[in-house]
């Protein structure tokens, strides 16, 4: 069987890492900013003295400028708690005309290679698996152990059911007890509503949020000439044992389909990016190890505190008047 985990694409990110931008709360001493206070190395701020603690902690230099007791406060580090959010819906089994990977199979490869930079980084990792329902949790760990968990918990897997990622969502965000990032990794062919709801409410308990959304090429710009047998392959089985199927001429409708794809692309970008959550677009046909070093290379460029609005409140864009569903070309030239 082989290994969703890729060696050549952790041997390039291991390099760059995966660093929290936000504040998260860990157990042990690691690589990213924690909101708990101590003595470290890093000065975070001045508070005043408190009647009855150790003097020692009084700054008197301070104290000889300002005539008034204060006591420096400093960041502590911390480890990550990492949550992989895989969507395993029907719709991830996409492989089109030009990919060597479904959907799930890019998506698989791309959670084994963050869960390998977290456990390498002595960062905690877990992993929910999703389609309608919260298929499986596993809580985040920072072990070997885990990581073989992890993988095999994606090799015993294969996408099926409807997607409800919103909806999941809120399940996923009752199990998840400390600060840290969840990685939602999905096609985002859901309620679009629901999914803002879901990722607002994560990010009211104060998680940093990073969204890959993963299409095949062939979703976006629907490159068959022919005629073509489009089919529902999250729809409802008929008597038959048949989902809905839709004959249609791809060149009579292509630029449309193109648009409505690309405003479906921007209006979810648009309403992370307003939420200070990263989206990324990855289509299956590309080298994910050199995506994946691009972006994590962007969050070292631009490492800071986000600031941003809440993603569940209403957002200046407009609501997509088409929310592409999961199709799938059943064959051309019908």
């Amino acid at each position: 069987m082989a290994s969703f985990l890729a060696p050549e694409i952790v041997a390039r990110i291991t390099r760059l890492g995966l660093r929290a931008q936000r504040v998260v709360e860990g157990t042990i001493s690691g690589l990213h900013r924690s909101p708990l206070h101590g003595l470290s190395a890093e000065f975070a701020e001045y508070r005043q003295y408190s009647p009855g603690e150790d003097l020692k902690r009084l700054d008197w230099r301070a104290y000889a400028r300002s005539d008034r007791h204060v006591v420096k406060r400093y960041e502590e580090e911390s480890n990550l708690r990492a949550t992989l959010l895989l969507d395993a819906s029907r719709s991830m089994k996409y492989r089109g005309t030009r990919s060597k990977l479904s959907k799930y199979e890019f998506g698989a490869t791309l959670a084994a290679s963050l869960a390998a930079l977290c456990v390498r980084q002595r960062d905690a990792v877990g992993l929910a698996l999703v389609d309608q329902e919260q298929r499986t949790w596993l809580r985040p760990a920072a072990t070997q152990a885990q990581l073989a968990k992890i993988l095999d918990l994606l090799h015993r897997s294969a996408p099926d059911r409807k997607t409800e990622l919103g909806a999941v969502m809120n399940r996923v965000a009752d199990q998840i007890s400390s600060r840290g990032l969840v990685v939602v990794i999905s096609d985002l062919l859901t309620d679009l509503e629901s999914l803002y709801a879901g990722l607002g409410r994560l990010q009211h308990q104060g998680h940093e949020i990073v969204v890959f959304q993963i299409l095949d090429p062939d979703e976006i710009d629907l490159p068959f000439n022919d005629s073509l047998l489009l089919r529902d392959i999250e729809g409802t089985m008929n008597p038959q044992g048949k989902t809905d199927e839709l004959q249609v001429e791809p060149w009579a409708f292509r630029k449309a389909y193109q648009d409505a794809m690309n405003k479906f692309v921007e209006e979810v970008a648009t309403r992370c990016r307003k939420a200070a959550i990263d989206h990324m677009l990855l289509t299956t046909e590309k080298d994910l190890g050199f995506e994946l070093c691009d972006y994590l290379h962007s969050r070292l460029t631009t490492a800071g505190i986000k600031r941003g609005g809440k993603i569940g409140a209403q957002s200046p864009v407009a609501k997509s008047p088409v929310k592409p569903g999961p199709v799938a070309p059943v064959r051309e030239g019908v």
